[in-house]
């Protein structure tokens, strides 16, 4: 008779929970996991394990599904910890395994040993261990997903020593369904529809976990029964509203007085799966005021730290169906739509004029990826994301290194859309790795790269809060489209408006991953 090991059970496990496609960066630690890998297995490579977890958010992000990486023990781990920590902003359930050394040398301080590696990626994981025992393994793999995915999903650890795998075991392993969303209290419902009904120019604010949850076409129905305005929350990680409807008014800044002042227009305002709100600067207004709010949110943290408002614990999708049908039809008139500038003349190769060349281009259900800090108002101004279902993400850290990974891991997870990432020059070098990832998986994906030579984002930042002659900021030299060709992508330069549709259009069409890099001109722009 054939002795069952851990890592037989584990495997059967992770078979039952669909994780069968496994991001990973292999090193000593992780052999006994890695031997006789299953055929029904497969192992995505990359090359940095910030890079690896990077593309496993997105590829998590793009099917709604948790993702399962492995990364080497302490230093590996180390490496990732900025992807693990956008991961958690980013709400994406990632279950995380690290080798860790044989249980025997633990007590020598080994090397390659992680000293308290449950306790290394927190407070950026919901749930982190190292199993007791070897047979603690398959366990502690099962309660890791239901942790990840559980809302508001996150990020989850798991430290498994080497020698764990090899051990014999006859428990038996319980493989339970993805516990589902959850739905809001009636009383609070019928106070908020009663608010609503009194409301004379309510307003909505719609944050990442809207489209997370799938229920963007949900919140349009809800704005159209209000005749509500919508603002995109601060620093949302995904598009939760189509920007071409006539209701969208456009996205607030992470300030507290700006908020107040974009919003001042309304007497309520309900704020769906987004904190209210994320700031990034203080311009010294000091507690601006916001009129009142109704915070729709699965997150008790996010509900709890609000200083004001009224609050309604639930998924997306329920408790915005809920409250759809608590509200009853109205006659207030619609607040006019934004108006959006006019597409660049194309006399200089702006990021602007980038965009709006996109926003010709691409299908109305591409998908984007985005990190260019230093243009998000060219971006939010010239190519709006249309798509009611996952057209648009980024990372909610601020944490450089998600756009190049992203793309590479939404292409991988949605071949049957057409995936593009736009990336800034400094942020790019923070997970340029991905690209032979990109290249070996032979992905359709087109990633732009603006290049403005800089880390402008640093300085206009701050320029606008008193900064001057700051060091480390310039950058130039690096020649992307040669680089992307050493990794074995087509890489095509970029240095005149009249070349660059022509260039995106081929780029589009092409089966290869490719970049195109694109030496913008400096401008006057704008981070939010």
């Amino acid at each position: 008779m054939i002795k069952r090991t851990v890592l037989d059970a584990s495997r059967d496990l992770l078979r039952e929970l669909g994780l069968t496609t496994v991001f990973g960066n292999p090193g000593t630690t992780e052999v006994p996991f890695l031997t006789d890998w299953p055929d029904d297995f497969y192992y995505i490579l990359g090359l940095q394990e910030s890079a690896v977890v990077a593309m496993a958010d997105a590829y998590s992000q793009a099917t709604r599904q948790a993702v399962l990486v492995n990364l080497h023990s302490a230093g590996g781990v180390g490496h990732a910890l900025g992807s693990i920590f956008t991961a958690y902003r980013n709400r994406t359930p990632l279950i995380v395994v690290a080798g860790q050394q044989v249980r025997s040398l633990l007590p020598h301080d080994p090397f390659l040993g992680a000293v308290d590696a449950a306790g290394f990626p927190k407070p950026y994981v919901k749930w982190s261990i190292e199993p007791a025992t070897a047979e603690d393994v398959p366990a502690a793999l099962a309660r890791a997903y239901h942790v990840a995915t559980q809302a508001p999903s996150g990020p989850v650890f798991v430290s498994v020593p080497a020698d764990d795998w090899t051990v014999t075991t006859e428990r038996p392993v319980v493989s339970r369904p993805r516990i589902r969303g959850f739905g809001p209290d009636p009383e609070s419902i019928a106070e908020a529809a009663a608010a609503l009904a009194a409301a004379e120019r309510p307003g909505i604010v719609v944050g990442g976990a809207v489209d997370q949850d799938g229920a963007v076409e949900e919140a349009v129905a809800l704005a159209e029964r209000l005749n509500a305005g919508v603002w995109v929350a601060p620093m949302s990680f995904r598009c939760s509203f189509p920007e071409n409807h006539p209701l969208f008014q456009g996205f607030l800044d992470p300030e507290r007085g700006a908020i107040s002042d974009k919003l001042a227009a309304h007497d309520l305002v309900v704020v769906l799966g987004a904190p209210a709100f994320t700031y990034h600067v203080e311009r010294g207004r000091g507690e601006a005021p916001l009129p009142p709010l109704l915070l729709v949110s699965d997150d008790e943290q996010i509900l709890a730290r609000a200083a004001e408002g009224t609050a309604i614990r639930t998924t997306q999708k329920l408790g915005i169906q809920a409250l759809t049908d608590a509200v009853g039809e109205t006659s207030r008139p619609a607040p006019a739509p934004r108006q959006r500038p006019a597409k660049p003349d194309g006399s200089a190769l702006t990021a602007a004029y980038v965009y709006a060349t996109l926003a010709e281009l691409l299908p109305e259900d591409a998908l984007v990826v985005e990190e260019t800090p230093s243009h998000r108002g060219a971006l939010h101004d010239h190519l709006p994301i249309t798509s009611t279902d996952m057209g648009f993400l980024t990372m909610a850290s601020g944490t450089l290194g998600y756009g190049v990974p992203g793309a590479v891991g939404a292409a991988l997870a949605r071949p049957d859309r057409t995936v593009v990432g736009v990336v800034g020059d400094g942020s790019s070098m923070y997970g340029i790795q991905a690209l032979w990832t990109a290249a070996r998986q032979e992905l359709p994906v087109t990633i732009v790269i603006l290049d403005n030579t800089e880390y402008a984002a640093v300085r206009i930042l701050g320029d606008a809060i008193g900064g001057a002659k700051l060091p480390g900021t310039q950058l130039g030299g690096i020649d992307f489209s040669t680089l992307a060709a050493s990794m074995g992508c087509q890489g095509i330069a970029i240095t005149e408006p009249a070349a660059l549709a022509p260039a995106l259009t081929a780029a589009l069409a092409d089966k290869r991953p490719t970049l195109v890099h694109v030496r913008v001109v400096p401008e006057n722009s704008t981070i939010y």
